[in-house]
C-alpha cells in the first residue's frame, strides 16, 4: 500500500512510519493544526514581555517606587503577570518573570527584582 504525504497528498517515499513527503508539508500542516493556540500563547507571551520590559525600564536600581498612572502610560497590563508571591504579612507582590510590583496607597506600586 503506497503511503500519501498528510498535508499535499504526494507519494512518500522512505521509511515506513513517515507521514510527510518533505519538511516543508511537515511544518505546513503542523502550523496549521496548532494555528488557534499558538495564536492564544503567542499573543500571551508578547503582552508579558512588554510588561517585563516596562518594569525593568522603570526599576533600573532593582527597588523602586512609582504611579499607576505612568505604568498605564508605558501600556502596562495588569491581567498579564507570571506568578504572586504573598508575604507573611499578607502583602501580594505581582511578578512578571523576576520583576515584581506590589499596590501601596493612593495608586503607587513598589517595583522589586527577585534574585535567583
Amino acid at each position: 500500500m503506497e503511503k500519501q504525504c498528510l498535508e499535499c497528498g504526494e507519494k512518500i517515499v522512505g521509511r515506513i512510519d513517515k507521514k510527510f513527503c518533505s519538511d516543508g508539508c511537515r511544518n505546513a500542516y503542523n502550523n496549521r493544526v496548532n494555528k488557534d493556540s499558538k495564536n492564544l500563547i503567542r499573543n500571551t507571551n508578547n503582552r508579558l514581555r512588554k510588561n517585563y520590559r516596562i518594569l525593568e525600564s522603570l526599576n533600573p536600581q532593582q527597588k523602586t517606587k512609582t504611579s499607576r498612572a505612568k505604568l498605564i502610560e508605558a501600556g502596562f497590563d495588569f491581567n498579564y503577570f507570571t506568578s504572586i508571591y504573598k508575604t507573611k504579612s499578607g502583602n501580594e507582590y505581582f511578578f512578571v518573570y523576576d520583576q515584581g510590583y506590589l499596590a501601596l496607597e493612593g495608586d503607587y506600586y513598589a517595583l522589586v527584582k527577585r534574585d535567583g
